[in-house]
């Protein structure tokens, strides 16, 4: 992905406090973009990504939320907008729910929650980005990228299986 020069063309990304997503924040910055680093605990990796943006001279807001809540994909591009135009969306967000041990042991209220930010935010995201960005919306096109996992490939027996099946689906 690479902004048009003078454009003011705005990815969000998700899940970008830390690690994957906030390098991958800072490298669309560098091709131009201004940034959405959402995050929904990590106070000080948020405002990092943002300083780290700002001192290579590109454009960043932090915007703490909770994708799989009812509102956070609207959320989301609300806050982008003061930014320029939405143009591409990176779905990394993803949660283990920071429980390591065999499927079977794994509550019920957890199998739900990673379900509900690794998969059904997902979807909630496109459909707001579909919305928003699709030229058949009126809006000027755009891209959606969503990044998976390599333990959909182990599986993760005894340990993570249901972070690897949920993450799983945005290979198919």
């Amino acid at each position: 992905m690479e902004a048009g020069p003078g454009s003011a063309s705005v990815a969000i990304v998700t899940g970008a406090s830390r690690g994957i997503g906030a390098a991958t924040a800072r490298r669309i910055a560098a091709s131009g973009y201004a940034v959405v680093v959402n995050y929904s605990q990590d106070d000080d990796g948020a405002a990092g990504v943002v300083a780290s943006i700002a001192a290579s001279g590109g454009t960043a807001l932090a915007v703490r939320t909770d994708v799989s809540s009812a509102s956070g994909p609207a959320e989301l591009f609300d806050a982008a907008q003061g930014l320029g135009t939405v143009t591409a969306l990176v779905n990394n967000a993803g949660i283990t729910g920071n429980r390591v041990g065999p499927l079977e042991s794994v509550p019920a209220a957890t199998l739900q929650h990673v379900v509900a930010v690794n998969v059904t935010a997902v979807l909630r995201l496109c459909q707001e980005a579909v919305l928003r960005m699709g030229t058949h919306h009126g809006g000027s096109g755009g891209s959606i990228v969503n990044i998976s996992s390599t333990a959909t490939k182990a599986g993760s027996p005894g340990t993570w299986v249901h972070y690897a099946a949920t993450k799983g689906r945005l290979t198919c």
